[in-house]
C-alpha cells in the first residue's frame, strides 16, 4: 500500500498531510478525510490506509498546520481519559483559530491538490469526518457541490451551532449524499439533530442518520478509551457502500 507525506499549497501556508492509495497503477476515486480534534496521527494514517484497500486515495490534511506540523501538540500512544483535559486545553486555542474562511480556504486547497494528482481520477470525491472534522466536512461538501458526491460523519460535533454561519444553515447548497453515524452518550442534543434533519428534508438531502448503540464520543478511535470495535465496523459497514453508490469506479 503507497504511502505518501505530503505538504500542500495553501493560501495561508503549506499543509502538513498523508496520502494512502492503491498500487494498482490506475486511478482511483478520491476521498478527503478529516481528522478528530487530536489531529492526524498513527491511528488516522492507519484508517487512511484501510480506506485505500478498497480502492481509494486517500488525503489526510493536518487542519492545525498554521501552528506546525501534525501532531502540534504532545500526545500519548494512548489518549486516555486521564490525558484527555490537559490534551484538549492545548488544542482548544487552535480550533477556535480556525475559522470558516480558514476551513473554506483550505477546502479549496485540499480539492484542487486531489484533482492534480495522477492517481486520482476525474469523477467526485467524498468528504470523510470525525468528530469536529464532521463539520469540516459539511462545509467542505456545501462550498463545492460540484465536486462532492459524498459525506460521512462519525460522532459528529459543532453541525449545529448559533452562529449564523452554523454548518446546518448550509444545507440547501448541499447535493451530496450525507450518512451520519451518531454516539449514543449524545454528539447532538435532541434539539440540534432535530434541525439539522428538518433542513436536511427541506433540502431534500438524500442521507441517513444513525444512533451507533453501546457507544460514547469517540467511537472510532482505538486510541481512545471511547473506543468500540463493534461500532467501528458498523461504521464501515455504512461507509463503503455509501461511497461505492457514490464515486465511479470504487
Amino acid at each position: 500500500m503507497p504511502t505518501k507525506t505530503l505538504l500542500i499549497p495553501t493560501a495561508d501556508g503549506r499543509a502538513d498531510a498523508f496520502a494512502a492509495f492503491p498500487d494498482h497503477g490506475e486511478r482511483h476515486p478520491g476521498v478527503l478525510l478529516y481528522p478528530d480534534a487530536f489531529g492526524v496521527r498513527p491511528e488516522l494514517e492507519q484508517r487512511a490506509r484501510e480506506l485505500a484497500e478498497h480502492g481509494y486515495y486517500v488525503l489526510v490534511p493536518n487542519p492545525y498546520y498554521r501552528h506546525g506540523p501534525a501532531p502540534v501538540v504532545d500526545l500519548p500512544a494512548h489518549i486516555g481519559e486521564d490525558v484527555r483535559p490537559a490534551v484538549f486545553a492545548e488544542l482548544m486555542p487552535l480550533l477556535e483559530a480556525h475559522s470558516t474562511e480558514r476551513i473554506l480556504r483550505d477546502a479549496d486547497a485540499y480539492l484542487g491538490f486531489l484533482a492534480a494528482q495522477r492517481e486520482v481520477g476525474a469523477g467526485p470525491v467524498a468528504v470523510v469526518g470525525y468528530c469536529i472534522g464532521a463539520a469540516l466536512a459539511l462545509r467542505t461538501a456545501t462550498a463545492h457541490p460540484d465536486r462532492v458526491a459524498a459525506v460521512a460523519g462519525f460522532h459528529p460535533g459543532f453541525l449545529v451551532t448559533k452562529a449564523p454561519d452554523s454548518p446546518h444553515h448550509l444545507i440547501p447548497k448541499l447535493t451530496a449524499e450525507v450518512h451520519l453515524g451518531l454516539s449514543e452518550g449524545g454528539d447532538m442534543s435532541p434539539g440540534a439533530l432535530g434541525e439539522l434533519t428538518k433542513a436536511m428534508d427541506t433540502a431534500g438531502v438524500d442521507y441517513t442518520t444513525e444512533v451507533y448503540p453501546g457507544t460514547i464520543h469517540g467511537y472510532t478511535m482505538s486510541d481512545t478509551d471511547a473506543f468500540n470495535p463493534s461500532a467501528l465496523q458498523r461504521h464501515w459497514e455504512r461507509l463503503l457502500p455509501l461511497l461505492q453508490r457514490t464515486l465511479a469506479g470504487g
